[in-house]
C-alpha cells in the first residue's frame, strides 16, 4: 500500500462484518440498471445515420457525449458515495438512468425535425451519461463495501459480469425491439429496467464507508492516474465495439450485429468467473498486460475479418482480454488511496473509461469516414499494445 494510505488515519476499533460474496441484490441492480445502457447501444447509431441521415462523425458524437457527461460527473457521484454511501448513489442514478430514457422515448415520436430528434438524443445521452455516473460509481462501490479490501477483486469481478452481461443481453433485446416493434418499444425499455433496479437496490442493505480524511477529488486522480491510463487505453477497443459494430457489419452485408456485445460479454464473463478472483492472489499489473495483449489480438481480428464468423470471433476474443483489467487494475488503485476515499477513487478509476469512451467514439468516426469501419478495430488494437507497455513499466515500479 502507498504511503499516502497509511498515513493520517486511525482504523476503527471494531472490524466490520464483510460478506464473503457480494450481496447478490447489489450485483442484480446493477445489472439491470446497466440495461439502460446496453439497450440502446446498437440501436441509437443505426436511428441516428439511417433514419436522421447524420454522419458517421455524429454518430460517435453522439454515443460518445453520454460518457463525456459520466465522466464530468465522477467526482460527484464519488463524494456522493464516501459521505452516504453506494446505496444513495445507486438509488439517485437509477432514477436518473429512467429520465434519460423517457428523452429517449420522446426523440422517438415522429413529427419532429431529424434535427430537434437528434438535439433530443443527445441531451438523454448526457442525461444518462448522469445517471450511469452516479449508478456505476454507488454500485462498485456498494459492493466493495459489502465484501471488504482483501476481496475488492472479487467484487468488481462480479459488478464487471452484472454490467457487461447488461451490454450482451440488452444489446441483442434493443436491437430485437428496434427491428420489431421500432425505436418507441426499444426506449421504452430503457425506462423501464433502471426503474426496475431502483426496486431491487432499494431492499438491499446499506454499507457505509470507512471514516478518515476525504481528499479532495484532483488528489485521488494524482493517487492512480497511472492504472487509470491503462484502464483508458483497454476501453479503446471496447468502444469501438459499441459505436460502430452494427455500421460495421451493415457494410459487409452481415446479419447478426446484435451479437456482437454477445459474443464480447461471452468471453468477458467467462474469464471473470473462471478467474475472477485473481488479482485478489497476484500482482494487478501482470494480469492488466497478459489481458491488453489477448485484446490486441481480438481487435486484430475484428479488423483483418472477412467473415462474419471471424469478426464474432474476434469480439469473444476482446472480451476474454478485457475481462481482468478492470479488477487488475482497479486493486492496485484502490491500494493507493486513503479507506475513507474508496469511493472517490472508483469513481476517478472509472472515469479513465469514460474519458476513454468520449473520445475514442469520435476518434473511431473520423477513422472509419477515412479508412473504413475495419480500420477503427485496428486502432484498437494499437491502443491496447500501448497499455501492454505501460503495464510492463509500471510493474517494476518501487512502491507498486
Amino acid at each position: 500500500m502507498s504511503t499516502l494510505a497509511a498515513q493520517g488515519v486511525s482504523l476503527p476499533q471494531t472490524s466490520p462484518v464483510y460478506l464473503s460474496r457480494p450481496a447478490p441484490g447489489i450485483i442484480a441492480a446493477l445489472l439491470c440498471g446497466y440495461l439502460a445502457v446496453g439497450l440502446p447501444l446498437p440501436v441509437i447509431p443505426l436511428f441516428v445515420h439511417d433514419k436522421l441521415g447524420f454522419s458517421n462523425l455524429i454518430v460517435g458524437l453522439v454515443i460518445g457525449i453520454q460518457f463525456l457527461a459520466t465522466v464530468l460527473t465522477r467526482g460527484y457521484a464519488g463524494r456522493l458515495t464516501d459521505q452516504h454511501g453506494g446505496k444513495r448513489s445507486m438509488l439517485q442514478g437509477a432514477a436518473v438512468c429512467a429520465l434519460g430514457g423517457l428523452l429517449y422515448l420522446i426523440a422517438a415520436i415522429p413529427g419532429f425535425s431529424p434535427a430537434i430528434r437528434l438535439a433530443i438524443i443527445v441531451v438523454g445521452r448526457l442525461v444518462a451519461g448522469v445517471g450511469e455516473s452516479q449508478l456505476v460509481t454507488g454500485g462498485v462501490s456498494w459492493s466493495i463495501a459489502s465484501v471488504g479490501p482483501p476481496r475488492a477483486g472479487m467484487s468488481m469481478s462480479w459488478t464487471g459480469i452484472a454490467m457487461f452481461a447488461a451490454l450482451a443481453i440488452g444489446a441483442p433485446i434493443g436491437m430485437a425491439l428496434y427491428q420489431t416493434s421500432g425505436l418507441q418499444a426499444a426506449m421504452l425499455a430503457c425506462i423501464v429496467a433502471p426503474l426496475i433496479a431502483a426496486v431491487i437496490a432499494f431492499r438491499e442493505q446499506s454499507y457505509t464507508s470507512p471514516a478518515g480524511q476525504r481528499l479532495p477529488f484532483y488528489r485521488v486522480i494524482g493517487q492512480i492516474w497511472r492504472e487509470g491510463l491503462g484502464l483508458m487505453l483497454q476501453g479503446v477497443g471496447l468502444s469501438g465495439l459499441t459505436a460502430f459494430a452494427s455500421l460495421f457489419f451493415a457494410a459487409r452485408h452481415w446479419d447478426h450485429a446484435g451479437w456482437v456485445m454477445t459474443a464480447f460479454g461471452t468471453g468477458f464473463i467467462f474469464v471473470r468467473v473462471v478467474l475472477g478472483s485473481l488479482p485478489d492472489r497476484m500482482s494487478g499489473y501482470r494480469v492488466a498486460l497478459s489481458s491488453l495483449l489477448v485484446e490486441a489480438l481480438g481487435q486484430a481480428m475484428l479488423w483483418g475479418a472477412q467473415h462474419e464468423s471471424v469478426a464474432l470471433a474476434g469480439a469473444l476474443v476482446t472480451g476474454l482480454g478485457c475481462a481482468l483489467v478492470f479488477p487488475a487494475l482497479g486493486v492496485e488503485a484502490l491500494k493507493r488511496v486513503l479507506p475513507a476515499n474508496r469511493g472517490s477513487a472508483m469513481g476517478a478509476f472509472v472515469a479513465f473509461l469514460d474519458i476513454a469512451y468520449g473520445l475514442s467514439g469520435p476518434a473511431a468516426g473520423v477513422i472509419a469516414g477515412h479508412f473504413g469501419y475495419a480500420a477503427v478495430y485496428l486502432f484498437g488494437a494499437a491502443c491496447a499494445v500501448l497499455g501492454a507497455a505501460l503495464m510492463m513499466t509500471s510493474r517494476n515500479r518501487p512502491d507498486a
